[in-house]
């Protein structure tokens, strides 16, 4: 993954569940960075990102601090109270006040926080601070992940370089609802911090906002996006579109990367939803069938049952005409005009139904607005993992 100057990632191992494990990430911001930030919509959202929230609010962050093995959510002002312990153990190695640092943590829930753990740790981060160490960051946010994910560009705007690259970790309880997962993106472009939100809030929407494992939101969401302006290379209104376009494949290559590694995944499945009244409507029907248990179990068996989408899509709550109705699995037609294909072959739809990656299209045929969402297949080995979990 391509440095991006002025943002530098440090890894150690405190050894919160596993001794030897990469576990504790420090990043550390250039002054006169920008930074934005989307976070969980779960009300019971964890110490942390109510401590994070709250030091963007007092000032431009220089430091985030992250751990793996632990959410510190469900553990009331207690898990506030470490938080600021561990923003404390950044501030005080690093030189600056505590507000400066930004907390995230990922585990399980409802367990206290390794404090001494973790502050004993920072040093170490710190002394490994690099703009090359993307890669050990990417291993050192992980959690129920099977592989570090990561994807970076350097792209042209307006004849100048630009660099974008990002980390981010998530694999169970996973459903979009900002973001849904960690993550952290940095480019050395030079964007002010109205255009760096209104970027991140644009590509989430149509990357992180658009991917569900399991339809749980977690309480511990964050999606970070920072630019260092390094470069040199101003982003303004007239180039927006552009730096967008290039942030935005970033960050869908970034949350395909987590269904594609979705707890006990097989199938990689697009949802896409047409010709709805209103994106609304769209996102309900991708959403039913992306989550409902016994489309995913037929995915699991390559059983083309169509009759479990026309389920899902019939129990989204929204209304439209049954009888306008069309299905199809990759290129084949299943359903037309609300009932079986007229030519329809099994046999043809069983083969396509064992690829690795499905697509699913529905046709509601009342409207121009569509909407495309990224699911998995469902397996005994999500259910082992999560049966196990704490185990």
């Amino acid at each position: 993954m391509h440095p991006v100057a002025g943002f530098q990632l440090g890894t150690t191992s405190a050894g919160i569940k596993v001794a030897g494990r990469k576990d504790v990430v420090v990043m550390k911001i250039e002054q006169g960075s920008t930074v934005a930030g989307v976070f969980t919509q779960n009300r019971f959202c964890a110490a942390p990102v109510t401590i994070a929230k709250q030091h963007m609010q007092q000032t431009t962050p220089s430091y985030f601090l992250i751990n793996t093995g632990n959410a510190n959510a469900g553990t009331g002002e207690q898990g506030m109270a470490d938080s600021l312990s561990c923003c404390q153990a950044v501030a005080d190695t690093a030189k600056v006040a505590p507000h400066e640092v930004l907390p995230y943590s990922t585990g399980v829930i409802g367990e206290p926080l390794p404090v001494d753990l973790i502050c004993h740790a920072v040093p170490a981060a710190l002394d490994q601070l690099s703009e090359n160490g993307w890669a050990y960051a990417a291993e050192g946010i992980l959690t129920t992940d099977t592989r570090p994910k990561g994807a970076s560009i350097q792209c042209d705007i307006n004849g100048s370089p630009v660099t974008i690259t990002g980390i981010c970790k998530g694999s169970g309880m996973i459903k979009p609802n900002m973001a849904t997962m960690l993550g952290y993106v940095a480019t050395d472009a030079v964007i002010d911090e109205e255009l760096l939100h209104a970027a991140l809030q644009k590509a989430n929407g149509k990357s992180f906002n658009r991917i569900t494992v399991d339809g749980d939101t977690s309480t511990n969401d964050a999606v970070m996006l920072v630019a260092t302006g390094s470069s040199g290379v101003q982003i303004d209104e007239a180039n927006f579109e552009l730096f967008l376009e290039q942030l935005t494949a970033i960050f869908t290559e970034l949350a395909q990367s987590i269904i594609r590694d979705g707890e006990g995944a097989n199938k990689f499945v697009t949802v896409t939803v047409d010709s709805a009244e209103n994106i609304k409507e769209a996102l309900a029907v991708a959403y039913a069938v992306a989550e409902s248990p016994l489309v995913k179990t037929a995915l699991t068996a390559s059983d083309p049952n169509w009759g479990r989408i026309i389920m899902a899509i019939g129990k989204s709550g929204i209304h439209f005409d049954t009888n306008k109705l069309s299905i199809n699995f990759g290129d084949i037609k299943v359903v037309e005009n609300g009932k079986i294909f007229s030519n329809y072959n099994e046999s043809q739809v069983a083969t396509y139904m064992k690829s690795s990656s499905i697509d699913i299209s529905v046709n509601l045929n009342s409207g121009s607005k569509y909407f495309t969402a990224y699911t998995m297949d469902l397996t005994k080995k999500y259910i082992e993992i999560n049966a196990d979990y704490r185990s």
